[in-house]
């Protein structure tokens, strides 16, 4: 089944079952007779919109995601929950009216009635769908193609379970042994009629041309160096990294455990956020942002005008930057250094104290104001107000080259203040950058609103304190 077969299904069937809960509910409160009522409201236009309702409820608490990145009884789980918190703001926003003349206990007997009967039907069309799914793979359909990169005792046992659980979605392709080179000369290997495929520096083609979507790693305990190379050469391609658990301890944090069919793997980079969480980061941003772009207008104005007066060339400074998952976006500044700064030096980092600035430039930097049009990148999506600063390609080529794990910052959206800005100077080299990515990997694997707040704090200290750079 892909992906937009099984989001249709999805649609459907919680269409279908959310209004089956909804009649369920009106039979029950107006045409039982249990329960009086002055008016007896309308059926398809609350239908429709309370289907509307859940449809956006259920999407921000991440019951739209793939289904084989948690358990069945996980998304039961999460269900049990949205609907119990979706139900209470229902009922207090839209169903408990001032018509209803039913008693306080009878209220609360309705409440929980309508959530039963919403996550009873809700349940029953999901795990339908979860068990035609599992059907269809069990059939070999819908399968993702997947690598193992090992060739050692605990690779062939990677392998027996992958074969033993069809279910899990993997259709192995082959393997990759741990070695950095393919020998030109290699007999053929094989187990349990996979074949060997090629050593490490084949990653990156097979990942390509057999489009694989899953790489599980099964290394042995003398070939633990080996992983920092497969997470830089699988950088770039959509494809999900999961290992044996008792690698875990050599990933310093970037990975997430989960057991299917009791099946032990611990994911590599997972899912960042979840998607409530995301959608509320999101929102702030676009608040926050929208409000001090019009409240600060005026002087915003002003500075525009000083940087325009006293320095030739424009107002703005526009570059190139990449944010999340590598797309390239324009990032606006007030320009603080002098038009042609780097017309003879090429791209290179602000020095402190660096004579490209102007003297306006130097004031606007020192009180961060040179970075306020940033909020209209925050505006229109392309940054957030906290994250990874955003870095140029030049830059970003470079770095990836030299840190296998740089383009793990590309996963989320570049912030204009960050963990590693108030926890680090400024970047004047390739060294400064290197110190500030374990930061920076800090926060993606630790991104929360408390934290969040807790640099948005420490950013306006140190704007306060006026510690910008010069």
């Amino acid at each position: 089944m892909s992906r937009r077969t099984e989001k249709a299904l999805l649609f459907v069937l919680d269409f279908l079952m959310v209004n089956a809960a909804f009649a369920a509910y009106y039979f029950i409160r107006i045409r039982s007779g249990l329960f009086d009522y002055a008016i007896e409201p309308e059926t398809w236009a609350p239908m429709i919109v309370i289907y509307v309702y859940w449809l956006f409820w259920f999407a921000f608490f991440g019951l739209y995601r793939q289904w084989y990145a948690q358990s069945r009884l996980d998304e039961v789980m999460t269900l049990f929950r949205t609907t119990a918190v979706g139900t209470l703001a229902l009922f207090f926003l839209v169903l408990m009216d001032d018509q209803s003349s039913s008693s306080s206990s009878s209220a609360r007997g309705l409440i929980l009635a309508y959530w039963i009967m919403l996550f009873v039907f809700v349940s029953i069309g999901r795990l339908s769908i979860r068990a035609i799914q599992k059907r269809l793979l069990e059939a070999g359909i819908g399968t993702r193609n997947t690598l193992i990169v090992g060739w050692s005792k605990k690779a062939h046992e990677l392998c027996d379970m992958v074969q033993k659980y069809p279910a899990l979605g993997y259709r192995l392709i082959g393997f990759v042994t741990a070695d950095k080179r393919t020998p030109k000369r290699r007999k053929r290997l094989e187990y349990r009629s996979v074949p060997v495929l090629g050593a490490l520096d084949a990653l990156p083609q097979l990942l390509g041309d057999r489009q694989v979507r899953e790489v599980l790693i099964g290394l042995d305990s003398t070939e633990h160096d080996r992983l920092l190379d497969i997470i830089k050469y699988c950088n770039g391609h959509e494809v999900g990294m999961k290992i044996i658990p008792d690698l875990y301890d050599i990933v310093s944090g970037q990975a997430r455990i989960s057991s299917i069919y009791g099946f032990p793997l611990i994911e590599v980079n997972p899912i960042i956020m979840k998607p409530w969480e995301e959608a509320m980061k999101r929102f702030i941003d676009f608040l926050a942002s929208g409000t001090i772009l019009l409240a600060g207008l005026p002087l915003w104005i002003l500075v525009a005008l000083a940087v325009r007066l006293t320095s030739r060339g424009p107002i703005f400074y526009r570059q190139e930057r990449v944010g999340r998952n590598g797309r390239v976006f324009m990032m606006v500044k007030f320009r603080s250094m002098r038009a042609d700064a780097e017309k003879i030096s090429g791209p290179k980092w602000a020095e402190k104290n660096d004579p490209r600035v102007t003297l306006v430039g130097r004031i606007i930097r020192r009180l961060h104001v040179d970075e306020v049009p940033q909020f209209i990148n925050v505006f229109v999506g392309d940054m957030s107000l906290v994250g990874p600063r955003p870095e140029r390609p030049y830059f970003v080529d470079k770095l990836d080259k030299e840190l296998p794990l740089y383009r793990r910052r590309l996963k989320v959206r570049p912030g204009i203040t960050g963990w590693a800005q108030i926890k680090y100077r400024y970047d004047q080299s390739v060294e400064d950058v290197k110190s500030k990515l374990k930061y920076d990997l800090f926060y993606i694997e630790n991104m929360s609103w408390r934290m969040d707040l807790k640099i948005l704090f420490n950013t306006l200290y140190v704007m306060l304190r006026g510690k910008g750079h010069t």
